[in-house]
């Protein structure tokens, strides 16, 4: 590439990144931190390509500048304890909003060829659920208490174990991405059939709405928190596959730390969704227009933190 078109093609990006280095105490330690990485970036391939030009001093000095910044010794104040799930989490959700939709996609079709699958062979929900638990669940049934499952034991307990679970899940999600986005993707392609071919397994028993207020009362944070884990585990595996105009490793750091920021964000959503399951679940004789209530409490709070909250931190960002 030649020297006036990288400068001619980074230039107002540089820019903004003086404006940055300006405003540095008023902005996130993780901006300056990916603006340090990119910047980083620029100067290397500066030094490779043109080591005598002004333009390398010029990413040198800016470079210096930032990283004086950065390496600072300051104690963090303890309203970021705060401030990451308020502001930082909802800026790398905007950043993330494609691997979120990507995510999102792959999982729903992946349930509706559960869906398929259960619809066309009777014996898909054993293949994926098991053989005893297909047993256990239609002697529930014959019972009449097809979801006793989620009361069969100490709801204190209940919840630590399926907090833990969530929490495996969705970082092995988050973790397959290390193996490229291939990986990712194969687990929520595997999480989504199996979600398709448990609800349809109810659907065959005239259960379909019953199982619905049941499952997707902590189900709807618990399935939402995969896909989140999804869209980190993307993130890693794209700064494998896509590097850009970044070194492979550069690229793969940049992925890995936002995947990191996207998973831990997560984590109060894990818990929650645990704590319905085993203290709300378990109570099929609530109202349906009660448990109904907290499905769709469930569905406003994702909304609210993963669409609206994204698009009004950042928009605050680029007009201050």
């Amino acid at each position: 590439m030649k020297e006036v078109t990288f400068i001619r093609k980074n230039i107002d990006k540089w820019k903004k990144m003086e404006e940055i280095v300006e405003q540095a105490q008023q902005l996130s330690p993780d901006l300056l931190a990916d603006t340090y990485v990119e910047l980083t970036s620029d100067l290397a391939f500066a030094q490779t390509y043109y080591p005598h030009s002004r333009i390398t001093i010029y990413l040198n000095n800016l470079s210096s500048a930032l990283h004086n910044l950065l390496y600072k010794n300051k104690k963090e104040k303890w309203s970021r304890v705060i401030t990451y799930w308020t502001h930082e989490v909802p800026l790398v959700m905007y950043h993330a909003r494609k691997l979120l939709l990507y995510s999102g996609i792959i999982f729903l079709v992946s349930v509706l060829v559960g869906v398929i699958s259960a619809l066309q062979d009777l014996d898909f929900p054993r293949l994926i659920m098991g053989d005893a638990y297909v047993e256990m669940t239609l002697r529930n049934i014959e019972a009449g208490e097809p979801m006793a499952v989620y009361g069969s034991m100490n709801s204190l307990y209940m919840f630590l174990a399926i907090t833990m679970n969530n929490i495996m899940v969705s970082f092995n999600v988050f973790a397959m991405g290390l193996l490229t986005s291939f990986g990712t993707g194969y687990m929520l392609f595997r999480n989504g059939v199996m979600i398709g071919a448990f609800q349809t397994f109810f659907f065959q028993q005239g259960l379909l709405g019953e199982s619905m207020l049941a499952i997707w009362l902590h189900g709807t944070l618990e399935i939402w928190s995969i896909v989140v884990a999804g869209a980190a585990g993307l993130a890693i595996g794209n700064g494998w596959l896509f590097p850009g105009t970044h070194s492979r490793l550069t690229s793969f750091a940049r992925g890995a730390k936002q995947g990191v920021k996207i998973i831990i964000g997560a984590v109060p959503i894990f818990i929650v969704a645990g704590f319905i399951e085993a203290f709300f679940t378990r109570h099929t004789h609530y109202p349906p227009v009660v448990r109904l209530g907290i499905i769709l409490l469930s569905l406003a709070f994702i909304i609210y933190y993963y669409f609206y909250l994204p698009n009004k931190r950042y928009y605050e960002r680029t007009n201050s």
